[in-house]
This record gives C-alpha cells, structure tokens and sequence, in this order.
C-alpha cells in the first residue's frame, strides 16, 4: 500500500520528461494513473512501464491540450474508466522559441496560452465537480521559475505560466472549503521541454546547471516527482495556494539568465 493507494490520477505530458516522472512515482505510490500525451509513441511507452514495471491500472489517452474537446475527453475517460479523478497533474507543455519580445507573434503568445493556461483551466473545471462530490481533491500545476524572475527569450513561457499560478491561487481560495487543495511546482529539472530547447542551445544547459547552487538541474522522478507525490497524498490536506520551488535553491538569489538572443543582450 503506498500513499497514493486507490487516487486516480490524470497527468498531462506524461510521455517524457517531468509528467513521465510523476506518473512513474505516481504508479509506484499505488495510484491508477491516466497518461495523457499527445505523441502516441511516448505516452503508449509510459502506459507499459507503469503496468509492466508497477503493476499499476494505466491509461494512455492522445491528448492535445490545447483542444478543449480533447482535454474534456481525458477527464471524463479517467471517470468513465476508474468513477473519478482525485489528483489532476496539468504539466503538458510544447510549445513556444527562444527569441527576443519585439519578435514574437500573436500565433506564439496564443499558443502558448492554450497549452499552458487555458489546458490547465479546462481540466481543472472538468475534473472539479467529481473532486467536490467526494469532498477529496488534489491539483497540482506545473509552473516555472522562468516566469517568476521573467527569463529572456520565452514569453510566451513565461506570460502563461505566471499566468497559471495565478489560477492556482484564485482556485485554491475558492474551492478550499469542497476539500479540495490546488498547489503549483516550479520545477528545477531537465524536462523534455529543457532538452528540446537545449539541443539547440547547448550553452543555456551548461549555464543553467553552473548556476544552480546544487550545480545540477534536477532529475525528473527522482527530484521533482517525490514533492508531487506529497502534494497529492493525505499529508497535503492543509497545504494549498502555494508553489514550491522545487529548484535545487536556484529562486533563492534568481538565476543569471542571458543567453544570446540574435547576437544582442
């Protein structure tokens, strides 16, 4: 019996990187754990192992999340499947460049809304009355340092992840008394989002790690998923309206963050 016994779980981006993490640690904490990923070949894989390797219950359902319909279809197959949702991991992210404001596009900034504020907004009201009927409920969003020290380069990151721990906040207050707690992580890790930018900037990964005062980025199951998997456990219960910075210490002074934005700083 682990702490996440009997919890269904939904996990957007949960076919790589942090979200593949947090339903790993999830399944290994006994929870039945939706994997919601749009590429079909990652978020099967992820299904496989937490079946193969835990033993769990998994679902793996193709999902955009920037496609209301979609989203609203990942909610209502992990009720249709398991009568519920208590925990909504909303991490899904995939969008966005790295480029100077004056150059980016309405289609940017609106892309990066929909995957990483209005997704997260559609799941959450999707999945909260099943919350509020059981008076039991756990969202947890993924956030980003980036937003909160305004990094260079990914508005559009940076704008809807703000963005999204205000609607933490705002939820939190709201749906405290239905028992259900709503909390954000800012994350220190090398997600699948890191590693695509990073592959075509390598000097922002080898900076970003010589500036962490742990001198690493974190690992995605084993730094980032443990504080996901407190946070949707009972030991939560009273915690919500926060973010943890789960970041190695990086918030603690800001992190230098300049990279070379078409040879201007």
């Amino acid at each position: 019996m682990g702490e996440l016994a009997g919890r269904v779980a939904v996990v957007t981006g949960a076919g790589d990187g942090i979200g593949r993490g947090v339903a790993r640690r999830f399944a290994a904490e006994g929870a039945r754990v939706l994997v919601a990923e749009l590429d079909p070949d990652g978020g099967a894989r992820t299904a496989r192992e937490l079946a193969d390797e835990f033993g769990a219950e998994a679902l793996f359902v193709q999902t955009d999340v920037t496609d209301r319909t979609q989203v609203l279809g990942m909610v209502a197959a992990a009720v249709e499947t398991w009568g519920s949702v208590d925990v909504l991991v909303n991490n899904a992210w995939g969008a966005g460049t790295v480029s100077r404001v004056e150059t980016k596009t309405d289609d940017q900034l609106a892309r990066g809304f929909a995957m990483g504020y209005y997704g997260p907004f559609w799941a959450m009201r999707a999945a909260f009355p099943h919350m509020k009927a059981r008076g039991w409920g756990r969202v947890i969003n993924m956030c980003s340092l980036n937003g909160v020290n305004a990094h260079m380069g990914t508005l559009e990151y940076n704008s809807a992840k703000e963005a999204l721990r205000t609607l933490t906040r705002t939820a939190a207050r709201e749906w405290a008394p239905a028992g259900v707690v709503v909390n954000a992580i800012c994350p220190g890790a090398k997600s699948a989002a890191f590693r695509r930018m990073a592959a075509g900037h390598p000097e922002i990964e080898a900076a970003a790690d010589r500036a962490n005062p742990m001198g690493r980025l974190g690992d995605p199951e084993t730094d980032i998923a443990p504080v996901a998997v407190f946070l949707a456990s009972e030991g939560a219960r009273y915690l919500t309206g926060n973010t943890l910075f789960v970041d190695g210490g990086a918030h603690i002074n800001g992190v230098a963050w300049t990279p070379d934005l078409d040879g201007e700083q």
